[in-house]
């Protein structure tokens, strides 16, 4: 019998206990501990957590220990009613999937997860709330979840029969003039810096800095992602060109780790720990609380670019995909540009950049020629969004009384009496409650811009258009970027592939919210299949320009199969191990995370 196949019937015996019995003592702790880690518990399960022992925990936590209840429950008394329909209607509101414990801002992909509500949270105020939920699962073998923003793709932060570590409430926002990490003095030169809570998410973080303070600090583009989320799993910003990567940035941590410690690490405390956290992925070394990162002098602008071209033919698709890959190499992959060029089915281009470092009279310059070419042959295309560059101040950018009156620009928090700074920009705005279809990314390296490699690229791009989408991200490949900014994410975990890449490839489908078992309310599985299946297709006619390319842990295929080289390259073994050292039993642990492979798909059993 093999190991695997024993461990696996010893679990289950009936009479494993009179076996364990005729063992010598020795032998008999051996396969105790042995059947201890072999799996979590559940509710139900004999070692589940007494009613005495979940009061424990919650005066230990001053009361801030939830049970929570199925989010469901109206719609399975009655998918028609007011109340079923109200719900999934405030599922469109990100706000308020943020503020409630067990939902998270995506429904779940088909085939792949499902939103399920931990069976307990405990809803965090501070690290010590945090160490004790932590050191509760590990005593007690519970599955332990982390979520914060809750926009994990991969359902990462989501898991049933768990204990939830909520950090909703942990947004505190500090601001530092000449911040040194603990323990740095003399090492590190102080710098101006931003302390955030791991519950705060990345649109009031820059209303506080930029719009408050004057400064820029890097994270993501969607305004209500987490920002210890973002920075855990490497993090990209409008201009990581300019300013590098979330986690390129960070200076200091403090996190609470599988022995219940309350660490604060840097560059001069726990170097190792310090560094898988800059990138190796959310929820896998430890529950982050607060991340300090270094703050940038804001320019004076920053500016947009956006355009949408038809092409008439074929052909004359094929030319336009050449005149813009020519663009981008001559003009974009620089520190001035971030966001994307969306390259659509039907042979649409579309561009929607935006720029920094650059006054409109320059960016329009850079811009004419390629315009020009597209106007002069109206033969072959049709503009269907005249093409408009335009620049605002950049202290303007994140501030709520701004950006909430700009028509089409932003969709506010819709409860009543919402804070001000509750909004998020309309393109991201149907994502919330989302069920996810498919997913892909591909970084491409810059030699396909080359003018020998350039053909390829477009041929890529135009097989890939002929059934599905995609867009280039130019922010989220650092080819281009300065020195300083290359050797700050050359010094974290993220997949090295990601310095000499131009752009991140990314494609993608959704469905509105949707939950099996809901009669009336059911994602459609065939077509989410259907979907699957032309995504997939047309990521193979990426991979033949780039083969082998590496993705972002954030937004990628959930059924990855080499996710360890994708995501994380030859850094993957020593963020391996990093995780022995620091989690040797496996308390944390998430989907395609480091060293989830000792672990089934739920979590719940160890197989390796």
């Amino acid at each position: 019998m093999k190991r695997r196949a024993l461990l696996k019937w010893m679990a289950g015996a009936p009479v494993f206990g009179a076996l364990l019995a005729t063992l010598p003592e020795a032998a008999w702790s051996r396969a105790k501990t042995l059947a201890r880690t072999l799996r979590r518990v559940r509710p139900g399960d004999a070692g589940w957590p007494s009613a005495v022992e979940w009061e424990g925990l919650n005066r230990q936590v001053g009361g801030r220990l939830m049970k929570l209840a199925d989010p469901l429950a109206a719609c399975r008394a009655d998918p028609s009613g007011k109340a079923c329909s109200d719900f999934l209607a405030s599922l469109r509101n990100p706000f308020f999937i943020r503020d409630t414990a067990n939902l998270t801002q995506a429904s779940g992909w088909v085939d792949a997860w499902t939103s399920r509500p931990s069976a307990y949270a405990v809803a965090a105020e501070s690290a010590s709330d945090v160490a004790a939920a932590v050191n509760f699962a590990r005593e007690h073998r519970l599955r332990l979840v982390v979520k914060g923003g809750g926009h994990s793709y991969q359902g990462t932060s989501d898991a049933p029969d768990s204990l939830l570590v909520w950090t909703r409430h942990m947004e505190d926002i500090e601001m530092h003039d000449a911040f040194v990490p603990s323990g740095c003095g003399g090492k590190i030169k102080p710098q101006p810096a931003v302390s955030v809570g791991a519950g705060q998410i990345w649109g009031h973080t820059y209303e506080a800095v930029t719009a408050k303070a004057g400064r820029y600090v890097q994270g993501g583009g969607c305004l209500t992602v987490g920002v210890a989320g973002l920075v855990s799993s490497g993090g990209f910003g409008s201009w990581s060109k300019r300013y590098g990567t979330a986690a390129g940035n960070l200076l200091e941590a403090e996190v609470v780790t599988a022995d219940g410690k309350i660490r604060v690490v840097n560059a001069c405390s726990d170097p190792d720990l310090f560094w898988a956290l800059k990138g190796g992925g959310g929820g896998s070394f430890g529950v982050l609380t607060r991340v300090t990162l270094r703050t940038h002098e804001l320019p004076e602008f920053f500016g947009a670019v956006n355009a949408t071209v038809k092409a008439k033919s074929d052909g004359a698709y094929r030319k336009l995909l050449t005149r813009c890959l020519e663009l981008c190499r001559a003009n974009l992959v620089n520190p001035h540009w971030g966001e994307k060029i969306h390259f659509h089915s039907g042979n649409v281009l579309r561009v929607d950049l935006i720029f920094q470092g650059l006054d409109k009279a320059a960016a329009e310059a850079l811009w004419k020629p390629f315009f020009d070419f597209v106007q002069a042959s109206p033969g072959d295309y049709t503009v269907t969004e005249a093409p408009r560059v335009l620049t605002f101040p950049a202290r303007a950018m994140w501030n709520p009384e701004v950006m909430r009156k700009m028509p089409g620009l932003t969709v506010a928090d819709s409860r009543p009496n919402a804070p001000i700074d509750n909004y998020v920009f309309a393109g991201d705005a149907d994502q919330s409650g989302q069920v996810l279809t498919c997913y892909g990314s591909a970084w491409l390296p810059r030699s396909l811009l080359q003018s020998r490699r350039q053909h390829e690229l477009a041929d890529a791009l135009f097989e890939f258009t002929r059934g599905y989408g995609l867009a280039l991200h130019f922010n989220k490949g650092l080819a281009g970027a300065g020195k300083e900014q290359i050797d700050a994410a050359r010094d974290t975990a993220t997949n090295p592939e990601v310095l000499d890449a131009f752009a991140l490839a990314i494609t993608g489908g959704s469905q509105p919210p949707a939950f099996p078992g809901i009669p009336g309310h059911e994602p459609d599985v065939a077509d989410a299949r259907k979907d699957a299946r032309a995504c997939a297709k047309a990521m193979q006619a990426l991979y033949k320009a780039a083969p082998n390319a590496g993705s972002y842990v954030s937004e990628s295929d959930y059924f990855l199969k080499d996710w360890q080289r994708a995501f994380w390259g030859t850094n993957y073994a020593r963020l391996r191990a990093v995780k022995k050292r620091y989690d040797p039993d496996g308390l944390f642990t998430v989907h395609h995370g480091v060293g989830s492979e000792a672990w089934d798909a739920d979590g719940f059993t160890r197989v390796a």
